[in-house]
């Protein structure tokens, strides 16, 4: 009887070792070369091989106008993070440690520039348990849970969950030149809405301008002019309060405005 081949364990039916063994064991001699002797280049020759893997895992969480390029920025940088994390001494696929790391530091990207207003990332990830626990509560109960029952369920006061409530409304902006009723230009926008213009600006400069005359003025026509003009009393009730007759009033009233105009003219 002829004596049959032994085949290695591990190798395909031909002998040889299969394409993937011989990239496992390459990446772990390299891995081995920069934990242990610190081999940059083998650092460098590992970003190149696994690139490929984080640029697919940028592409998956390309969403909108996010650009590409960023997201593999950031998915380098997770690679980067894995490489230098990674403990080759542990017998485990070096992928199986990479993607995780790869799609946290994505993940992490979205939630620290996906608000749009600037929240700390403790009370970004408050929110994020805020909302998981919303639907699971809402689930049990068949209904909105309270605050105090969210608070119980994530063991945190009540005033954080009010602080995460009002956090989480920071997650989206709108903007003030959008229109309130769809996307209709002849609609009314968010900004015509809420603003309006104010007379009163005018006032600043005028009240500049007599600001010297009026202290200038003796001291019964800056009251008097009060009255009238700041608590708009009749020239009766002013006469009552000064203790003069109305047509006295009349008089310093005028008095004063011709005062005041001289001075506007002048300046102007």
């Amino acid at each position: 009887m002829s004596p049959v081949a032994e085949v290695p364990q591990g190798s395909t039916g031909g002998g040889r070792p299969g394409p993937a063994r011989d990239r496992a064991g390459e990446d772990r001699r390299l891995l081995l070369r920069y934990h242990r002797h610190g081999d940059s280049r083998a650092r460098e020759e590992l970003v190149s091989r696994f690139l490929p893997l984080a640029q697919q895992l940028a592409r998956r969480y390309q969403r909108g106008n996010e650009p590409l390029d960023d997201l593999v920025q950031v998915a380098s940088l997770g690679l980067v993070k894995a490489i230098d994390r990674f403990d080759p001494e542990r017998g485990t696929a070096f992928s199986s440690y990479a993607v995780p790391t790869i799609l946290g530091e994505l993940k992490r990207y979205f939630r620290d520039t996906g608000w749009a207003v600037h929240v700390p990332r403790g009370l970004q990830e408050r929110v994020m348990k805020l909302d998981a626990a919303v639907k699971e509560l809402s689930r049990k109960l068949g209904r909105a849970p309270s605050v105090p029952e969210i608070a119980e369920a994530l063991a945190i006061e009540s005033e954080a969950v009010l602080e995460a409530m009002e956090a989480a409304t920071a997650y989206d902006s709108i903007s003030l030149d959008g229109y309130r009723f769809g996307d209709s230009g002849g609609g009314e926008t968010y900004a015509e809405s809420i603003g309006e213009e104010d007379e009163s600006y005018e006032l600043v400069e005028y009240s500049a301008t007599i600001e010297p005359t009026l202290r200038a003025l003796p001291a019964r026509d800056r009251i008097v002019l009060h009255l009238r003009f700041v608590e708009d009393l009749t020239q009766a009730e002013i006469a009552e309060r000064v203790g003069v007759s109305q047509m006295h009033v009349s008089r310093l009233i005028r008095r004063a405005l011709e005062r005041l105009r001289t001075v506007a003219e002048y300046s102007d």
